[in-house]
């Protein structure tokens, strides 16, 4: 048995000497792969641009602030911002103090940048007292745009937007005065503010275009009615005690032409004295048809809070703002485009408008 088990091993080893010493089986060769072009670096995909989201307009708030919120003149501007709201779809509402006053618009501006509006549109009693408000309020992100505003500083209103260049209105103002007045006699003038930026380049324009062009005419004196009709009617009594050889007044707010005027009239003067200046026919009606009022001019303030509040969605929808826009109001067909003395951006329209008693019927505002 011992024997057996020798043989075996044997045999064994045998076979295992002669499989190490039998040649290997060649590997199957892989295919040889024809050279490459050396291939170019893949370029890094650039990350997608997130798209911007899109603004649900019913999210959106714009808020008007204007000088006086009892005063006509801005009564008829609510009428244009609500006509927006109404097309567009968008919340737009008016806040202002009773009476004009600055401080109290810097207020009112504080808290909208509380709420967090999208838009204010601000129409300032006083330019350079409102613009810190207006800086902070463009700092929180809110676009705000002016009216009446052209002297306003670089930086504290995305744009001011005027009916019209008004030095341009200012001449004009003077032309029609100078015409009725025979292009000779003394004048006054009437400001709302000396600090309104507006008013100030409409008297001064005006001021200057009658000493080029009416050398018989004779500047008197620029009186500041503070935005009251009752101031305006007290300084036209004393201006007539004190010049009682006046043959014109220019006029700046709209209720400068009614409180002169109702002084005119109760001096009896309707017939000598030409009153010309800024208002709208609903307020001097009656004095344009008693004569007291010969010339009320004006723009719509309706389409001047319309144009402001379509502007600002413009701005809000990336849309750029350029030369001869059409804002689809009327007088605002064609924008210009320029900058106020102090750098502000301006929109300029062509709206202003001429009322008379001939043609205040046109204009049943």
């Amino acid at each position: 048995m011992k024997k057996l088990s020798l043989i075996v091993v044997s045999l064994m080893l045998i076979v295992a000497m002669l499989s190490a010493c039998a040649p290997a089986a060649p590997a199957p060769a892989a295919e040889e792969a024809a050279p490459a072009e050396e291939a170019a670096p893949a370029e890094e995909a650039a990350p997608a641009e997130e798209a911007a989201p899109a603004i649900d307009v019913k999210d959106l708030v714009f808020a008007s602030v204007v000088k006086s919120i009892g005063d006509t003149w801005f009564i008829r501007y609510e009428t244009g911002i609500k006509e927006f709201e109404a097309d567009y779809g968008i919340k737009s509402f008016m806040e202002g103090p009773s009476q004009p006053d600055s401080a109290a618009q810097v207020a009112v501006i504080e808290d909208l940048i509380a709420q967090g509006v999208d838009v204010i549109i601000n129409v300032p009693y006083g330019v350079p007292e409102n613009e810190p408000a207006q800086k902070k309020a463009m700092d929180a992100g809110i676009i705000v745009m002016g009216h009446e505003a052209e002297t306003a500083k670089e930086g504290t209103l995305n744009y001011d937007v005027e009916a019209f260049d008004n030095c341009s209105y200012g001449e004009e103002m003077m032309r029609e005065l100078a015409t009725r007045m025979g292009e000779e006699g003394k004048y006054i003038q009437f400001v709302g503010s000396l600090t309104n930026a507006s008013h100030n380049t409409w008297t001064e324009c005006a001021k200057a275009y009658q000493e080029a062009n009416y050398p018989n005419m004779e500047f008197v004196a620029k009186y500041e009615s503070k935005e009251n009709q009752e101031n305006a009617y007290n300084i036209m009594k004393d201006a007539l005690k004190t010049n009682p050889d006046i043959k014109g007044v220019q006029g700046s707010d709209s209720g400068d032409i009614l409180g002169a005027g109702r002084a005119v009239e109760e001096a009896g003067l309707a017939d000598s004295i030409v009153v010309v200046g800024t208002g709208i026919a609903s307020d001097a009606g009656e004095l344009l048809k008693t004569g007291a009022v010969d010339l009320a001019m004006a723009w719509d303030p309706g389409m001047a809070g319309y144009a402001c509040s379509v502007i600002a969605y413009k701005m809000l929808q990336g849309e750029e703002i350029v030369e001869g826009m059409d804002l689809e109001t009327p007088g605002f067909e064609s924008i210009k485009i320029g900058k106020g003395p102090n750098g502000v951006p301006v929109i300029y329209g062509s709206a202003w408008i001429k009322i008379t008693v001939e043609t205040m019927d046109q204009y049943p505002f």
